[in-house]
């Protein structure tokens, strides 16, 4: 019994460092064809009633073609996968890291407002893209092609969750992005931006009808651009309160 424990335990651990492996296989096939720059890039922020939206873009060094995953990244994964503590653990780890680049981009309600925000996020992935040196060879996108991005680019489906790369730029663009919103609370408090970061709960509809909108809320998102009728402004908010009443 003693050994097929054993046996099973040995399957187990192979399968991980096998499934760890290939979430970095996208990256080393195409270092592997001479791209030496490699760009996973990822936003946060599209859904939020507030705030603004963030992207990253992270590259890590081609050495990882031999090495592998830097070791102390062993579970980074999609940020929405990871609790707060590990989301900042990896967020120092990406951050500090010597051989790994990264660049962050915000645009602000006003921008969001202005163009979209499906626009907004694009814009912001492409300012990070740039900042990053040297100019990435190839990027790896979630989700599906961005067509006027102008980088060569592969577009992976949830490529959060299958691409080391994308996965980083996740956690850096959440962990940004819910800092700035943890700092925007202390500047419009009542709204409890630095529980629910913007989204859409009851708690955060409650407090836009006690208080108002503020400065950082979506004019171009429901509840705040222009309805028939007020009543309709907080059919929303009713709507999300019966459901988690």
């Amino acid at each position: 019994m003693a050994a097929v424990a054993e046996g099973r335990h040995r399957g187990k651990v192979k399968n991980m460092a096998a499934k760890f492996w290939n979430r970095l296989s996208h990256e080393r096939a195409l270092w592997q064809q001479g791209k030496q720059f490699v760009a996973g890039v990822d936003e946060a922020g599209c859904g939020p009633l507030a705030g603004p939206v963030v992207a990253a873009a992270v590259v890590f060094p081609i050495s990882w073609l031999e090495s592998g995953l830097c070791t102390k990244l062993r579970g980074l994964n999609d940020s929405k996968q990871l609790d707060e503590e590990q989301r900042n653990k990896f967020f120092q780890v990406l951050t500090t890291h010597p051989e790994i680049r990264y660049a962050v981009s915000i645009v602000d309600v006003e921008m969001i407002d202005r163009i979209n925000i499906r626009q907004a996020a694009w814009r912001a992935m492409n300012h990070a893209l740039d900042q990053v040196q040297p100019r990435p060879d190839h990027v790896l996108v979630d989700g599906l092609k961005i067509k006027w991005l102008p980088y060569a680019q592969t577009a992976l489906v949830q490529g959060d969750a299958r691409s080391y790369s994308i996965a980083a730029a996740s956690v850096i663009a959440k962990v940004t992005r819910d800092r700035k919103m943890f700092e925007l609370d202390a500047v419009f408090p009542g709204y409890g931006f630095s529980e629910h970061k913007g989204y859409a709960t009851p708690r955060h509809y409650e407090a836009i009808q006690r208080l108002g909108a503020c400065a950082i809320h979506r004019r171009s998102f429901a509840p705040f651009r222009p309805v028939a009728s007020p009543m309709e402004l907080f059919e929303s908010a009713d709507a999300a309160a019966e459901a988690s009443g």
